[in-house]
């Protein structure tokens, strides 16, 4: 699994979230057509941990809280940024969101949930903000951001 292999797997998720509102209603959707229980989100999860093995995937941080953005946006992800954290009981920091966030929560601990959600899809609308949190566990979180775009806040 290289990256040009990891964008190709993207690209069906990309293009589910493109040109859609991000609201707590596209996750609904994107948890039936990408259940976590299915091949494509399977396949994600499972490159995901390939390339955290290899090293270039979370390759930023450290112990609890590893990150990195995986793809920049442009055309192959409809305008979206690909980014990937591997985080283990944690509050993440502060951040808002100018044009949303999709995000593909893939517990490791089956008991991890991301911001109360476990395996599956969490969609946070334009202008919303949170401390990102993972209890009882570890999880990946896949995230896509419109135009690539996070501020980092002092707190909120």
């Amino acid at each position: 699994m290289n990256v040009e292999q990891f964008g190709e797997l993207i690209k069906p998720l990309a293009a589910a979230v493109a040109g859609s509102p991000l609201t707590p209603q596209l996750g609904e959707e994107l948890d039936r057509r990408f259940p976590p229980d299915g091949a494509q989100f399977r396949a994600v999860e499972q490159a995901c941990h390939a390339a955290i093995a290899a090293g270039w995937m979370c390759a930023q941080g450290g112990a609890g809280r590893r990150f990195g953005r995986v793809i920049e946006p442009g055309p192959r992800t409809a305008g979206l940024s690909v980014d990937v954290v591997d985080l283990t009981d944690i509050v993440g920091p502060h951040h808002r969101h100018p044009n949303g966030e999709v995000c593909m929560v893939m517990p490791v601990t089956p008991t991890a949930r991301f911001d109360g959600k476990g395996a599956g899809w969490k969609v946070y609308p334009p202008g919303s903000a949170h401390h990102p949190t993972v209890t009882d566990g570890r999880a990946l979180v896949l995230y896509m951001l419109p135009e690539g775009k996070i501020e980092f806040t002092p707190s909120g």
